[in-house]
Formats: structure tokens, C-alpha cells, sequence
């Protein structure tokens, strides 16, 4: 048995984001990962950031993180977040930009039809509420796990966990299935498998699982600008829809917010629903992106860990040296939310109150 600081159970952008700021504060990690890292959850080729939320808190936290975004960028020597802006349509963009304007220091405007077909050519026609996120983008997805899993090195570990819990002795024992290793604290950030590891040790964590599907389009006609999409406007059949550049902007992904339910088991009662999704999402393309070509050229099925109070909340669970970290939409938030988790691993208070009563995401 060998002893280190903190064991991380989880390579997705948290994860790794994480371990990434428990090493930068001294700690020594290592990172628990079953298969490639960065392609459960956090799999695919962008994401969008965007600092609108229904809550000043994550707003804050995205401004954090968008910060942070930066810092990795240079230190990578590439784009890690596109300078094409993030536009949102709909009769959520009112209270979007009160809360931003509550918030402060956000580059964000109202913007009218011609502005947002100049900022998003594949789009139809469409007038009404609008807004950009002007330090939105569509995060470059793999050369961020890239970059984090290339300074990481050595301490990636590709093993299953099976349990963590807490010992007599007051450490955090992991067991894999090639090992029992003590550390001082454990962060699990395991997505779907999070609430498991917590059942573990008598945590019963409120996450819904789910899963969609985002489809990947070709541009037709090549434009300098894709800024990201978020849709709540009906106007083209659908009231929740999102959709990001990949890095070569030749390509759109484009998913609807709804997702399909599972059973406790995680198995799909009619996995024909999570076909239907796509057939949605390719109608919606059709219909509101006539700029892209109609015959999707790639899918990504994933899955979703919602908490109950927000599509955007998550928290972080802490008991005896254990800290479980759940929710969803967090890979623009990842770079903060992972220095706020390891200070919490680390016995200090961070900036950010995680704890579940919070309701991080919720709003007023």
C-alpha cells in the first residue's frame, strides 16, 4: 500500500481540472481513470462557454473560469475557448442579461437580427430577443483533456474503482481493482458513478440520470464566425436547443437540452426515445440552421447527472476526507470548480460555497 495526498476518482474535465489545482497548491495526486480519459462525460469535440445563468453565483464562477481558460491557453500555446461569442434567442434572454447586469464585468449585449446572422451565417431568418455573450465561445473540448492529462502525466492511473471510504486511522482508503491505496483525502468526480461511490458511505446524492444525444453537421458554405447557440425561443419547434463550432468551424454540433430517462439500473426502458431525440434534433437543424447540410456526419450519446433544483446546479458533498462532486453543464466551469474542490480537499474554505443546501445554479 503506498500513501499520497489526495486521490481524484474521475478523468473528466473535473476531475482532471482538479487534480490539475491540487497539484499547482503542492498536494500530491493521483488520478483514478477506468478507460481514456476525458471521454465519458466530458467526451466530444466542443462545448459551449457562456457566462448566462439564471444564477449570479455561477455567473461569478463562470467569470472565474473564464479567467482561467485563458491562463491554460498560453500555457498550452493554443485555443482553448473560440473568439466567435455565444448568442442566445428567446424570451430567456431578458432575465439572462438581468442577471448578468446584476452580476457586473460580463461583455454582453442585446444584439437585432442582422448582427446575429452576421455572427451565425447557418441561422434562418429569425428577429426576435437576442443577445451576445461576447466572451463566449465553443471550448475546444480535446486539446483541453490534452493539455491537462499531458501536465498530469505520470499521475493518471488507469484502474476501476470499486469503493472509497473512510478509515479508522482518519485517511481515505480507494479500492481498485488492481490495488488499496490510502490518501489523506479523496475527491470522486465519477459523473454517473459518483452517486454510487457515495451510497458507499451512507451519502444518498439527489442525481437524476439521463441521457442525449448531439449530432454533428457540416457547414455548407465556410464563415469565419460560428459564435455557440443556446435556443429558447420555439421558434423553430424546439424550445431548448444548444449547439457549438467544432475547431475547424467547418462543423456544427447540435443537441436538444431534453434528455431520455433511464431506469435505476441505468438501463433504457425504450431505447428507440433516445433515436427519436435525434430525429428531433436533425428536424430543428433543418428548420433553424438551413446553412448547415441536413445529413448528420457524426452522434454523441452521453450521459446526464442533473441535480433537482437547476439543468446548471451542482454541488459538492464532503464527509470524513471524501469530497462528491455531481451536476450538470460543468465543462466551462471546470477550471474553477476544480480549485474550489481542492481546497476543499484540502481542509480550507473555498471562494464558492459548494454544499448541497446552496442550491448553486437555482437562482432567485
Amino acid at each position: 500500500m503506498t500513501a499520497v495526498d489526495v486521490g481524484v476518482v474521475g478523468g473528466g474535465i473535473v476531475g482532471l481540472s482538479t487534480a490539475y489545482a491540487l497539484a499547482e497548491l503542492g498536494a500530491t495526486v493521483r488520478v483514478y481513470e477506468r478507460g481514456v480519459p476525458g471521454d465519458g462525460q466530458s467526451g466530444g469535440e466542443s462545448r459551449i462557454f457562456r457566462h448566462a445563468h439564471d444564477d449570479a453565483r455561477l455567473v461569478a464562477l463562470a467569470r472565474a473560469s473564464r479567467a482561467i481558460w485563458a491562463e491554460w491557453a498560453e500555457c498550452a500555446g493554443t485555443e482553448l475557448v473560440s473568439s466567435d461569442g455565444a448568442v442566445a434567442i428567446g424570451p430567456a434572454v431578458s432575465k439572462r442579461l438581468a442577471t448578468l447586469d446584476e452580476a457586473g464585468g460580463v461583455p454582453v449585449r442585446r444584439i437585432d437580427g442582422a448582427e446575429l446572422r452576421a455572427l451565425l451565417p447557418p441561422l434562418a431568418d429569425y428577429d426576435g430577443p437576442a443577445m451576445l455573450d461576447e466572451a463566449g465561445g465553443s471550448i475546444r473540448t480535446r486539446a483541453a483533456i490534452g493539455a491537462l492529462t499531458g501536465w498530469l502525466g505520470e499521475r493518471l492511473v488507469a484502474d476501476e474503482v470499486l469503493a472509497v471510504r473512510p478509515t479508522r486511522s482518519g485517511t481515505a482508503e480507494v479500492l481498485t481493482g488492481g490495488a488499496r491505496t490510502e490518501h489523506s483525502a479523496v475527491v470522486v468526480c465519477a459523473g454517473r458513478g459518483t452517486a454510487g461511490l457515495a451510497r458507499g458511505v451512507g451519502l444518498a446524492l439527489p442525481v437524476r440520470l439521463s441521457a442525449h444525444v448531439r449530432l454533428t453537421f457540416g457547414v455548407t458554405e465556410p464563415a469565419e464566425s460560428l459564435a455557440c447557440l443556446q435556443d429558447s425561443s420555439g421558434a423553430f419547434g424546439e424550445t431548448g436547443t444548444y449547439a457549438a463550432a467544432l475547431p475547424d468551424n467547418r462543423h456544427y454540433a447540435v443537441g436538444l437540452s431534453e434528455s431520455v430517462g433511464v431506469d435505476p439500473d441505468g438501463g433504457f426502458p425504450d431505447p428507440a426515445e433516445l433515436t427519436a431525440l435525434a430525429e428531433r434534433a436533425v428536424a430543428y437543424a433543418r428548420r433553424a440552421l438551413p446553412g448547415l447540410d441536413p445529413a448528420p456526419v457524426g452522434y454523441r450519446h452521453c450521459w446526464v447527472t442533473r441535480v433537482p433544483w437547476s439543468d446548471d446546479g451542482f454541488a459538492a458533498w464532503h464527509r470524513d476526507g471524501l469530497v462528491f462532486v455531481a451536476g450538470h453543464n460543468l465543462f466551462k466551469q471546470a477550471p474553477a470548480i476544480g480549485r474550489a474542490v481542492a481546497r476543499l480537499a484540502l481542509g480550507e474554505q473555498p471562494e464558492v460555497d459548494l454544499r448541497p443546501e446552496c442550491r448553486l445554479g437555482a437562482g432567485s
